[in-house]
């Protein structure tokens, strides 16, 4: 009698395309290598026709369920998005989500407290331009870095290329976007994580030391969320904790962070990063600076930042918000409806340039 041998089923789909039945199927697709396919795409690399065809498998693979572990498809307890998501701008104080209040600093207020402004004004004055040593010099720089995964790096490079040609920006300023693809904040927590080398590299091309970085953006996102709310924004406010605590070792003089959450999330057809989760980043952002503002230690400015809110990027789709003429359509968007498209890079770059240009809590190290 021959011997059965009954294999877990995530291994039959590794073992060359045999499927449980007996009958053979299309080779898996290998996910690391789609990845570094896709990162090269999203950098401009052309890709030649076989590669492209592979990534273009692994892409309708995942739109349709994936079978990567983590990583494609829903996961089980990823919840769905209510009907109805209101902008935190627009929300007033006597409005709530699953028990948070509206406002980007709570109770329905946009502005800034009077003793963050102080902070700020404190932070803001000890930027200046610095030499590859960190000392003060009037040939130095000032180092804006960006922090963060796929579509932060999309944005933020859109970002440096109008912001570089602005005359408003500062020539001590020196824009690196050091955001890469698939590096999530549960990536860069890691201390010997994949994105800080990648990091440095850029930095040193741009003839940028590490004691030159003052400024960094950092959008707080993790793939696959899921889980209710509280598990959500629990897991990201630990990552997002730790990412700070490394900046803060890597780069002694880096001064303010400015915190964002993702952009409109509801075209979505994946589990990378759908609503409610993008838009409840927002809250994650909120919770880091009331904690650091309320004196909690572990956001000391001896081993954080100052954390402070860049421009709020959530709009409610073609909906909009008050707060601007901001909207997202599905043209913003690519196939996954995660990733914005070219129009979708230039909104949020926009919104990052008028941001750190005209702010009373930016414009004094961005602009002339």
């Amino acid at each position: 009698m021959k011997t059965i041998v009954r294999l877990p089923f995530f291994a039959v789909l590794l073992l060359g395309g045999i499927s449980l039945f007996g009958q053979t199927t299309s080779a898996p697709i290998d996910w690391d290598k789609a990845k570094q396919l896709y990162q090269r795409e999203q950098r401009g690399e052309k890709l030649s026709p076989e590669e492209q065809s592979y990534l273009n498998k692994a892409k309708e693979a995942r739109k349709g369920g994936g079978s990567r572990p983590g990583g494609g498809g829903h996961p089980t307890n990823q919840r769905k998005a209510p009907d109805t998501l209101k902008p935190l701008t627009d929300m007033a104080a006597s409005e709530s989500y699953e028990g948070e209040d509206g406002g980007l600093y709570g109770k329905g207020n946009n502005e800034q407290p009077e003793a963050l402004k102080k902070s700020a004004a404190d932070s803001l004055a000890q930027i200046k331009p610095l030499d590859a040593a960190g000392k003060p010099s009037d040939s130095g720089k000032i180092a804006l870095v960006s922090v963060s995964m796929s579509n932060a790096t999309q944005e933020f490079s859109f970002f440096k290329g109008i912001a570089d040609k602005d005359p408003r920006k500062s020539d001590k300023l020196t824009i690196v976007d050091c955001a890469q693809g698939g590096q999530t904040m549960a990536a860069w927590a890691q201390p010997e994580g994949r994105p800080w080398p990648e990091a440095m590299n850029r930095l040193q091309r741009a003839e940028v030391s590490p004691q030159q970085v003052q400024v960094a953006w950092v959008k707080l996102a993790n793939a696959g969320p899921s889980g209710s709310k509280t598990e959500h924004l629990a897991t990201l406010e630990a990552d997002t904790l730790k990412v700070l605590h490394l900046l803060k070792e890597r780069f002694p003089n880096l001064r303010i962070a400015y915190l964002g959450s993702r952009i409109y999330a509801g075209y979505a057809n994946t589990g990378l990063n759908p609503e409610p989760y993008a838009y409840e980043g927002a809250f994650a952002v909120r919770h880091l600076i009331q904690q650091q503002m309320g004196g909690d230690d572990s956001l000391a400015l001896s081993k954080s930042p100052l954390l402070l809110w860049g421009p709020y990027l959530w709009a409610d789709g073609e909906k909009g918000r008050k707060l601007d003429d901001l909207k997202y359509t599905k043209d913003d968007f690519g196939p996954d409806g995660t990733h914005p498209s070219n129009s979708g890079r230039e909104k949020v770059a926009k919104q990052l340039l008028e941001f750190f240009a005209t702010n009373p809590l930016a414009k004094s190290w961005f602009a002339k």
